[in-house]
């Protein structure tokens, strides 16, 4: 159940904001499109800038006074407020798919006025975001995941690689992940995989470490879990993509600055590590020495995630390492093998 707007009091700069545009919108002097965007407006920097779930319910029920108050014949500002809504709807937390169907609803109520009378920015925005709404639902067997790519070509239509390069790599970015997300059980499952790895190729041809690292980095993460589950005959070259590319995510995921996303690229450069010989070579030699370190980004890995209040993958992380101990005990020792493991132990000790 969300807060009523009465009993929250938000923590920060925007409270006194909050407190205004309420006293606003009560205020019948003030036009009713005026105050319909003051609480919009307001809405969106709570939602912008959250300390808690409850400032992204607190700017929900903000954008719903103000589809209240809106005008119908102010079919824009409407669409403006609606799709607003549709964003916050989209990162509020819960279980289930009653927020994300309503996102889904506040994006396609919106599209046909961002048609008539939006600019092309908004209604590829509306888009992308339909898209993700989409694509969200999909996971939860709620939606066709066909919709939601769909819905982010639609957006390239404007969103393109020139003038707008971070929404571009945004787009690939989903896209590839939308490819990746349908079944692999026809035969045109390769087809779909080398089509996301070459979305995340093409979104990271129109961004770079520098002016959009964010981006950079998911894309980077992405390509490697892409190549590294790739079903190709190509495993070990693969693996090595996926190595490289999880090192460039890693220049910009750094554990003191993006924790919880430094643990996900780490966890999945240990899995890549895992199932890759020490010596591409001569791969009959086995891989001790990347299980060692494999299971040292396990162990950091789970470390993080468990102060950080993650604690199912937490759990996984921590039974991969387990495993891989077991694997490590079994292996007949080999060229320094038994003192690398050894001291391998006594580092996670410390």
């Amino acid at each position: 159940m969300r807060p009523l707007e009465e009993t929250f009091v938000p923590e920060d700069h925007f409270r006194d904001e909050v407190t205004a545009a309420l006293a606003a919108a009560e205020d019948p002097q003030v036009p009713a499109h005026e105050r319909a965007e003051m609480l919009m407006e307001i809405a969106m920097g709570l939602q912008q800038r959250p300390k808690a779930a409850d400032q992204i319910s607190l700017a929900i029920s903000l954008y719903d006074r103000a589809m209240r108050l809106c005008p119908q014949d102010q079919r824009l500002l409407n669409a403006r407020i609606a799709a607003r809504r549709g964003t916050a709807l989209l990162v509020l937390p819960e279980e289930g798919t009653q927020s994300l169907q309503a996102a889904r609803k506040a994006f396609e109520t919106a599209i046909p006025a961002f048609i008539d009378f939006g600019r092309p920015e908004e209604l590829a925005e509306a888009e992308m975001n339909l898209g993700l709404a989409i694509q969200n639902l999909a996971g939860q067997n709620a939606a066709r995941i066909t919709d939601a790519i769909s819905a982010y070509q639609r957006a390239l239509r404007t969103f393109d690689k020139a003038r707008f390069p971070k929404e571009f790599a945004i787009l690939q970015n989903n896209l590839a992940t939308a490819f990746l997300s349908m079944p692999f059980t026809d035969q045109r499952a390769k087809m779909r995989e080398a089509l996301a790895v070459q979305a995340f190729e093409e979104g990271l041809r129109v961004v770079n470490l520098i002016d959009h690292p964010t981006e950079f980095a998911m894309l980077q993460n992405n390509l490697g879990n892409a190549l590294q589950y790739a079903s190709s005959g190509h495993t070990v070259a693969n693996n090595l993509r996926a190595i490289e590319a999880y090192d460039e995510a890693m220049k910009v995921r750094r554990r003191e600055t993006m924790p919880v996303e430094y643990a996900n690229t780490i966890s999945n450069k240990a899995n890549c590590l895992w199932n890759l010989p020490d010596d591409p070579e001569v791969p009959e030699t086995g891989n001790q020495a990347n299980l060692i370190a494999a299971q040292g980004y396990y162990r950091e890995a789970r470390d993080i995630f468990s102060q950080n209040g993650e604690s199912e993958k937490a759990k996984i992380v921590s039974e991969a390492c387990d495993q891989i101990g077991r694997e490590l005990l079994a292996l007949a020792p080999a060229h320094g093998a038994a003192k690398a493991i050894g001291e391998a132990e006594a580092n996670a000790a410390r």
